[in-house]
């Protein structure tokens, strides 16, 4: 049930992120609804195809629909409401990425497999579904600019597991793993902390 509210959480947060780059983009209501839906299961449908998880579990389980279709709604209501887009955007996005990575973590251990596979797996929940959002916006995606962004999800993970070590409580696990990815991705953002450029201004 945890891992489910988790899981749901997460959802929203992406979706509302979503609505906040198409709005941004003066995108129709159509398009809109496509972005949020798209940076919500995007990440979710990569991992669920490679671990042979099909029909994926947005596909199986309605509760990821509704749950997409009401947070983009209410974010269009509150779209008056909701100060410094950028801010918002980001925070939304950074909260995604926490709670998607634990989430696809888990999802690598119920199939099984080696810690670093679960990790990717994590990243990759967390990243893919911006990626679509931001090629889909004509945008250059997060993930791949000096930002710290997928670093943060592998930092989570690798606390993922180092915490299972020591730690019973599998959900207060999940907790702080998600943690340490929104907290490095703040910390990173707030000071300024990027990975190198390889390439020299002219």
């Amino acid at each position: 049930m945890f891992f489910q509210i988790i899981d749901i959480l997460g959802t929203v947060a992406f979706a509302v992120s979503g609505v906040l780059v198409a709005m941004n983009k003066r995108m129709d209501l159509f398009g809109v609804l496509i972005i949020a839906f798209v940076t919500a299961v995007g990440g979710g449908t990569l991992r669920d195809m490679l671990i042979g998880q099909t029909p994926v579990s947005w596909m199986t389980n309605m509760t990821y629909v509704y749950v997409i279709f009401g947070a983009t709604i209410l974010a269009i209501i509150l779209k008056d409401k909701i100060n410094y887009l950028r801010t918002s955007l980001f925070l939304f996005d950074t909260i995604g990425i926490g709670l998607y990575t634990v989430v696809g973590i888990e999802k690598g251990i119920q199939a099984e497999l080696h810690p670093i596979i679960c990790i990717a797996l994590g990243t990759m929940t967390a990243c893919f579904g911006g990626v679509i959002r931001d090629i889909l916006c004509n945008e250059i995606p997060v993930v791949f600019r000096k930002e710290i962004y997928a670093t943060a999800c592998i930092l989570g993970g690798l606390t993922y597991f180092l915490l299972r070590e020591f730690m019973n409580d599998t959900n207060f696990v999940f907790v702080i793993a998600g943690l340490i990815v929104i907290i490095v991705r703040l910390l990173a953002v707030k000071l300024k902390i990027s990975l190198p450029n390889l390439y020299r201004d002219k």
